[in-house]
């Protein structure tokens, strides 16, 4: 599946998501190769999985995953000739384990989940290495019963520190040694076995020093008479050591031999794993299983956004069976771009055979590709603009495209020339139709309402809007062709009731009103400076400037040189404060959370371009620092 198109749908979230409610590495992994498939069949058996393993724990019954968790490690140590300790041991038992009662859990519960019962048939057994390793191994120990060799060296062992305890007793017991005595205990210091004696008396006392307290007030003696007692009991540790790894070395080769039949289980287990971590998930949100079909067919019954979860506002469309393109309408932030990116992310979903919040009988199309071109497509590191990058984009997906593939594009034709755009986006969209994919677009431009609504093939959907609050409801009408509520917004931030009234005059004849005004000077112009003079001046404000009889916007004011920078004939110009009148301030221009920076957009891009071509460092650094802002985006 196009990259692109896994990563605008937020796709990646949602496997990252799932991917949570895996156990195992080897289940994560399996759920990060999950390929969505337009094979009817295949997707079909996805979601049968799905659908059983989620049966299974609605019943509150739980695959026995037992030591699935620290597999993949134990594995990897096996297979590199390290020995397994006994708690390691302990851990590869019970995922040997598991596979049996996996496979009994399944045989059990078939009736629930016919096709995973049928899976668990392959998952191989290993009874004698588990009873071996269970036998061998009590409370993550090699136990003495493991060997003879084993049982003789520990019960020497007993023996030998019973006799050392009977001489370092009979030690402490003696009148004489009473007094050099720190403590009357037998205190093991380095394997060996000792006396704590004050330090003023250690020269008295006939043996070696092995410790000393941190503040030297008592040494730790091993008296001479135990000394070689603990030689023997320490050459017994080393017998004891070596025929432990000995019997940890056969039972981690008996794994090791049958490691090609085990790697068999840990893929079945594995596979359990990512099906049941789909089960979770569909629980979770209260997923649902779709119809799925191959005829370009989608349903949408109160489909939900997986990533917003409940509170999301439901999506209803139809699409596929009496049109195969949709145009969608509406004012910005309506909700039209969600639209898209809904219809991809669940048809992704369904492809790798996730259950969806939808209601019945939701129905989705199973599609060869799925190409998207949303959002700002413009990059610096290749001189593209918005529209350029677009132009790119569509353009990669047009050669790549073919029948059956799903086709998303976000405000298609924008960036440019509004006629040009519209054109431009018909054709594209026409050409896309003639290939035979489905087409989903959204726009503002007219023209292209108008055609949707003329093709036979295609229909319009507008995103519901309360003209009241002028909010939007993020609601999808089918058949309906949405405003973007310009008029309606100017209405509400008061501008005046006739321009509104002509706007929407012009945009139903197109008859515009050419006659030449004659400009007259202003009279009483010193008048009009000594009022000026006084008068404080914001950026948006539209002034009158006196020297020309022209309108001009406020960019910036010095007060101490009483000049103002102001916007004329698209330049930007600095002029005396008393040659400029205030005629209508930004605050009652524009709304108040308008970015008036916005109004002098093209003066800073011809201001950072003379920067750059005069080799200004300061300008070079700002274009390098967005440069790494994009690079760490992408």
């Amino acid at each position: 599946m196009n990259k692109d198109t896994i990563e605008k749908t937020q796709f990646i979230q949602v496997i990252e998501r799932l991917k949570g409610y895996a156990i195992s590495s080897y289940g994560k992994q399996r759920i990060e190769e999950l390929t969505p498939s337009s094979n009817l069949a295949l997707v079909k058996n996805r979601l049968r999985e799905t659908a059983e393993a989620k049966a299974l724990l609605l019943a509150n019954l739980h695959v026995p995953f037992m030591g699935l968790s620290n597999i993949e490690h134990l594995t990897n140590q096996v297979e590199k000739g390290f020995i397994l300790d006994p708690h390691e041991l302990i851990d590869y038992a019970d995922f040997l384990r598991s596979g049996r009662l996996i496979q009994n859990f399944m045989e059990k519960n078939k009736s629930l989940s016919p096709l995973l019962a049928n899976y668990s048939l392959a998952i191989q057994t290993f009874s004698d290495v588990e009873d071996d390793i269970y036998r061998t191994i009590r409370n993550n120990q090699i136990d003495t019963e493991a060997s003879r060799e084993l049982r003789k060296i520990r019960r020497s062992i007993q023996e030998c520190e019973r006799e050392i305890e009977e001489k370092l007793s009979k030690f402490l017991r003696s009148s004489g040694n009473k007094s050099k005595i720190q403590e009357f205990i037998i205190v093991k210091k380095n394997e060996r076995f000792t006396v704590p004696i004050k330090a003023t008396y250690k020269n008295q006392i006939s043996g070696t020093i092995v410790d000393a307290s941190s503040k030297g007030t008592t040494v730790f003696i091993e008296p001479a008479g135990v000394t070689k007692l603990n030689d023997k009991l320490y050459g017994l540790k080393l017998a004891e050591s070596a025929e432990v790894y000995q019997i940890q070395s056969a039972l981690t080769g008996m794994i090791a031999e049958q490691m090609t039949t085990v790697k068999l289980n840990i893929d079945i287990i594995a596979e359990y794993d990512a099906i049941f971590a789909r089960g979770k998930y569909s629980r979770d949100i209260g997923g649902r299983e779709p119809q799925v079909n191959r005829e370009g067919y989608t349903h949408f019954v109160n489909v939900k956004h997986t990533l917003l979860g409940k509170q999301a506002v439901p999506l209803n469309l139809t699409l596929g069976k009496d049109h195969h393109a949709l145009t969608i309408t509406g004012p910005n932030a309506g909700g039209k771009t969600v639209v898209l990116k809904t219809l991809g992310l669940i048809t992704l979903q369904v492809m790798i055979g996730m259950e969806i919040m939808a209601d019945e009988p939701t129905e989705i199309a199973l599609y060869d590709q799925i190409f998207v071109d949303i959002g700002d497509q413009q990059s610096i590191e290749n001189a593209l603009s918005t529209f350029s990058g677009h132009m790119s984009n569509i353009s990669a997906i047009m050669k790549e495209a073919q029948a059956n593939s799903l086709i998303l594009l976000d405000e298609l034709g924008s960036g440019t020339e509004p006629n040009e755009g519209a054109a431009l986006a018909i054709a594209i969209m026409e050409a896309f139709y003639q290939k035979g994919c489905t087409v989903v677009t959204t726009t503002h431009y007219g023209e292209i309402k108008r055609y949707s609504t003329l093709h036979p093939d295609f229909v319009t959907a507008a995103m519901a809007f309360d003209a009241a609050t002028l909010s939007p409801r993020y609601q999808l009408i089918m058949g309906e062709t949405g405003e973007s509520n310009a008029f309606w917004i100017a209405n509400k931030m008061a501008l005046n009731e006739q321009v509104v009234a002509k706007a929407q005059s012009y945009l139903d004849n197109r008859e515009y009103h050419l006659e030449k005004r004659t400009q007259r000077q202003p009279k009483h112009v010193v008048v009009a400076r000594e009022v000026q003079e006084s008068v404080p001046l914001s950026k948006g404000d539209r002034v009158l400037y006196l020297e020309n009889g022209q309108q001009a916007i406020v960019f910036a004011e010095d007060e101490k040189r009483q000049t103002v920078v102001i916007l004329s004939n698209e330049e930007l110009v600095e002029v005396p404060k008393k040659r400029l009148k205030l005629e209508i301030p930004a605050t009652q221009l524009y709304p108040s959370d308008y970015d008036l920076d916005s109004l002098f957009t093209s003066y800073h891009y011809r201001k950072e371009k003379r920067d750059l071509e005069r080799g200004s460092k300061k300008a070079h650094k700002k274009l390098q620092k967005e440069m790494r802002a994009r690079r760490e985006q992408l």
